[in-house]
């Protein structure tokens, strides 16, 4: 009962945060431009997150450090050198360290993000009009996006009817969330992948 409530709560927030962007949306039935624009949002919260959490320099550092330490290991066992071999071998466990900092590092925006990007997501799933949105895609795109596969795959069937050369809220936010992402790591001088 309590957490009914909380979640009726959240989901009264979210509502109130959104539903005015779905009313102002150019097809409020269809909302492309309100997941969109959702999209950009939690893309630039991560982002953000990412940028302030991280100390972007120790992160490149210690990349760098586990590239060189990787080719070392590499040429040692090509070598055939034994003594080589075993000097690498007790060095792995000095960056077995600086892969666990590594780790940590990437996870400390993950921390702070995730409730609040589940909650969206949920409200997301929830939300009629963007539950039913399908977005028609070029030919193309549908096919080198490899969209048919994901249609095979159990855990994106969304419970609509998804004509072919299209794809659901799920796809979208994706594919939106994906491409404003690596806008917002440029623009922020975010070094490394995703």
């Amino acid at each position: 009962m309590v957490f009914e409530n909380i979640i009726q709560g959240v989901y009264g927030i979210l509502n109130a945060i959104f539903g005015p962007v779905i009313a102002m949306d150019p097809n409020p039935n269809n909302p492309i431009f309100t997941i969109f624009l959702i999209s950009t949002i939690v893309a630039f919260v991560i982002t953000l997150a990412n940028k302030l959490l991280v100390n972007q320099n120790r992160l490149e550092e210690l990349k760098k450090e586990m590239q060189e330490f990787q080719q070392q290991m590499m040429e040692a066992r090509k070598s055939g050198d034994n003594s080589a071999l075993d000097k690498m071998q007790k060095q792995q466990l000095e960056f077995m360290d600086k892969q666990k900092e590594m780790m940590f590092m990437s996870f400390k925006p993950m921390i702070v993000t995730f409730v609040p990007i589940i909650l969206v997501f949920w409200w997301m799933a929830q939300e009629p009009h963007i539950y039913n949105t399908i977005v028609t895609l070029p030919t193309v795109a549908y096919y080198v996006l490899l969209v048919p596969l994901w249609h095979a795959l159990p855990f994106y069937q969304t419970g609509i009817d998804v004509p072919a050369g299209t794809i659901g809220w799920l796809g979208w936010y994706i594919l939106c969330s994906f491409a404003m992402s690596q806008i917002f790591r440029k623009f922020m001088g975010l070094k490394g992948g995703m």
